[in-house]
């Protein structure tokens, strides 16, 4: 894991504690905080006008991440040089946006870790995490991590905790994230009764030695090299230097040890010390150093330029002293900058080759269940396979018991008539010559017999191959009356399904009888009306008829009193008599044909006659046409 990935992991913390509708965008202004931040703890210059023209199409609205990694990487992570800031302030910068949004705990609680330890605890978690995004530490490093802890508070790890952590979270296969890791921490599970200066300097210890690259920290006696006397010193190795202090705050660095190849470190027995002899150690003759000033337990390191003298407080801590600069050397040899980060591969490829000798083995014991299924069924058939063999077998010998007693039976049959055959000749021996012929017709018969009774084996061989096929043919017949219960089952279906037709077709031709009579009570009441109709058309004829007659005499009358008013309209000559039509016509005067008055008179009576005679024609035409058609029997009802 490089510098640029460690980077990542806290810059993503970070950005996601800005993302506060967890929607992968942040906004503008607070990207341009972001990156000031950055750029300061991480000592590059920052230049706000790139942030700007980086998304200048985009200030309406919030920015989406993957808008920012470029920024980030062009402008940001290129420019950061190894060694020139400090990672432990990056961190601090994104756990301080992180922490506020997502680390609440309860500050009354005794069991709260400090926020320092919180701190250094999100630092561990992301250092041993996955490298995939979001960051999430496998169980196997959660265990490690705890069992780190709970070894630099020399007390034992308590392993059913933490299974009973894992029964109950959900995620347990994909991992646990930092809140949950750092909530477990806060429950007191796993360093309950413990005090909380121990809890944090085992933390502290653990964070120097995974985070920081400590190897081995503690105190040692260093000879000086000009004034030749033994001072104690605090001295802290990494991979790449061995540094000392005067005291353990590490405040005053009184020098620092550069490793590479050409250094190595020999360790000095205590017998060499005492007898001043040479000893081989690992195929390495490690020179004789005298005792002096009470300092047995001794060890240098040394350089191109120098060698190093020093001493331990016993063999132990000699022996972990010599072990630890021997792996810092041999880091630096394979160009490996850290020791944890190296176990944190060979554990991950260890966790994989793991993964995949379970799914080998997964895959081995479903062939292997599937061979066993195979083996099974085999097994299963080749029962099958004798049970078929035991029933022909069965048959094969009822068939063969039914031959022999076949054959029995006509063999004793055989048997009577030789017997009775040789009574025959034994008793007919004295007429011998006289019935050579009958003997010889005798012997004719036995020989028929005799090809009968190889007929009748042929025949019992034939009645074996009819009773095989005999067999063949039951199970065809069975075959044949299985299909037949099918095609049963199929008409039985098909006549239900007819009856419930024939139900549908019965309670249809009730629904249609119920309707035919509805309709012919409907046909009786309009007969009815009919009769009615016709009653009030007799009635109505009559009163034509009567209608009629009085138009006939209005007629009359009409045409009468046109013949009064003719003759009292032609004018009287001199002379002429005038009739007695009696005193009331006595003054009257007819005017004369050259009257205009009297002309537009006629012409108006004339026009007033010839339209009542148009209605007398019609009324009459009427009259006629209404009582031809009662009388054809038709009417229109309305």
């Amino acid at each position: 894991m490089d510098l640029r990935s460690e980077l990542l992991k806290s810059i993503w913390y970070g950005f996601t504690a800005l993302d506060l509708e967890r929607s992968g965008k942040v906004s503008k202004s607070q990207l341009k905080v972001l990156s000031h931040n950055l750029c300061t703890v991480l000592s590059i210059p920052h230049d706000p006008v790139a942030l700007e023209e980086h998304f200048r199409d985009d200030d309406d609205g919030p920015v989406s991440s993957q808008g920012y990694m470029p920024y980030l990487n062009k402008y940001i992570l290129d420019k950061v040089i190894e060694g020139s800031f400090i990672k432990e302030n990056v961190d601090e910068l994104c756990w301080t946006l992180t922490a506020k949004k997502n680390y609440h705990t309860d500050k009354t609680s005794s069991t709260v870790l400090p926020e320092k330890d919180a701190f250094r605890l999100w630092c561990l978690f992301n250092f041993l995490s996955e490298d995939k995004y979001p960051l999430v530490m496998v169980p196997d490093e959660v265990e490690y991590l705890l069992k780190k802890v709970c070894m630099a508070m020399s007390i034992e790890f308590n392993c059913v905790e933490l299974e009973d952590f894992f029964s109950q979270d959900s995620v347990q296969q994909s991992g646990i994230t930092v809140w949950v890791f750092l909530e477990m921490m806060n429950t007191g599970k796993i360093t309950r009764g413990i005090d909380k200066s121990i809890i944090s300097m085992a933390i502290e210890e653990v964070y120097r030695e995974i985070v920081g690259d400590v190897l081995k920290e503690g105190y040692l006696w260093k000879k000086g090299q000009l004034r030749r006397n033994w001072k104690e010193r605090w001295f802290t190795l990494r991979p790449s230097n061995l540094s000392y202090y005067t005291g353990e705050d590490r405040k005053d660095c009184q020098g620092n040890i550069v490793l590479d190849g050409n250094c190595c470190v020999e360790e000095v027995d205590d017998d060499q010390i005492m007898f001043g002899r040479s000893k081989w150690i690992k195929n390495v003759l490690f020179p004789v150093l005298p005792d002096r000033d009470g300092k047995r337990c001794m060890f240098c390191l040394k350089t191109l330029s120098k060698t190093y003298e020093m001493s331990a407080s016993d063999t132990k801590q000699r022996q972990e002293w010599t072990t630890a600069i021997q792996t810092a050397i041999r880091l630096h040899v394979e160009g490996k900058n850290s020791l944890h980060k190296d176990l944190k591969l060979k554990r991950r490829e260890q966790r994989e080759q793991r993964e995949k000798r379970r799914q080998a083995k997964e895959e081995e014991l479903q062939r292997l269940r599937a061979l066993q299924e195979e083996r099974e069924r085999k097994l299963a058939e080749l029962e099958l396979l004798k049970e078929a063999q035991k029933q022909a077998q069965a048959l094969l010998e009822q068939d063969e018991q039914r031959r022999r007693q076949q054959h029995e039976q006509l063999q004793r049959a055989l048997e009577i008539q030789l017997r009775e055959a040789e009574e025959a000749r034994v008793s007919m021996q004295a007429e011998m010559a006289l019935k050579e012929e009958e003997a010889e017709k005798q012997r004719k018969r036995i020989q028929e017999l005799e090809e009968m009774q190889k007929r009748l084996e042929e025949a019992l061989q034939q009645e074996i191959k009819a009773r095989l096929d005999e067999e063949a043919f039951r199970l065809a017949q069975a075959g044949l009356l299985a299909e037949e219960e099918e095609k049963m089952k199929a008409l039985m279906s098909l006549q239900e399904e007819q009856e419930e037709y024939i139900l549908k077709t019965q309670r249809e031709k009730q629904e249609l009888k119920q309707e035919m009579e509805n309709k012919s009570r409907a046909l009786d009441e309009a007969q009815r009306q009919l009769e009615e109709v016709r009653a009030n058309r007799h009635r109505v004829d009559q009163d034509v008829v009567a209608a009629q007659r009085k138009l006939r005499q209005a007629s009359t009358n009409v045409k009468h009193w046109n013949v009064q008013m003719n003759r009292l309209m032609r004018p009287i000559g001199p002379g002429e008599k005038r009739p007695s039509l009696g005193s009331s016509f006595s003054s009257f005067q007819v005017p004369t044909q050259r009257d205009p008055g009297l002309r537009l008179r006629r012409r108006s009576g004339s026009e007033d006659r010839d339209e009542e005679s148009k209605e007398n024609v019609d009324t009459r035409a009427s009259c006629e046409k209404r009582h031809s058609h009662t009388s054809n029997g038709d009417m229109d009802i309305p």
